[in-house]
């Protein structure tokens, strides 16, 4: 994340330093993955992260962790139908 600047107090004033802050664990992108995605996907991906100010891995990483509470349960199978006739009609 980089140095952030913490302020030290003392005996003749406050001093200020610089103090390098880490993600915490949790928070770290540790898995790397080759990806394939269609332009609509990606252009989704990359919309979303600017609108949320993440990056596309970070944007990636949000929407996993909290898949259950950010789908729609009652269109979720509906649209994956579609999707996946749509991917075999492509690959014809």
């Amino acid at each position: 994340m980089g140095n952030v600047p913490v302020f030290l107090s003392t005996r003749m004033g406050t001093l200020p330093i610089l103090r390098e802050v880490t993600m915490p664990k949790r928070l770290k992108l540790t898995r790397r993955f080759p990806v394939a995605m269609t332009e609509d996907g990606y252009r989704r991906l990359r919309r979303f992260a600017a609108e949320s100010q993440l990056e596309e891995g970070e944007a990636l990483s949000f929407l996993f962790e909290n898949f259950d509470s950010v789908m729609n349960t009652e269109t979720f199978g509906h649209r994956l139908r579609l999707f996946s006739a749509e991917l075999e009609a492509r690959k014809k």
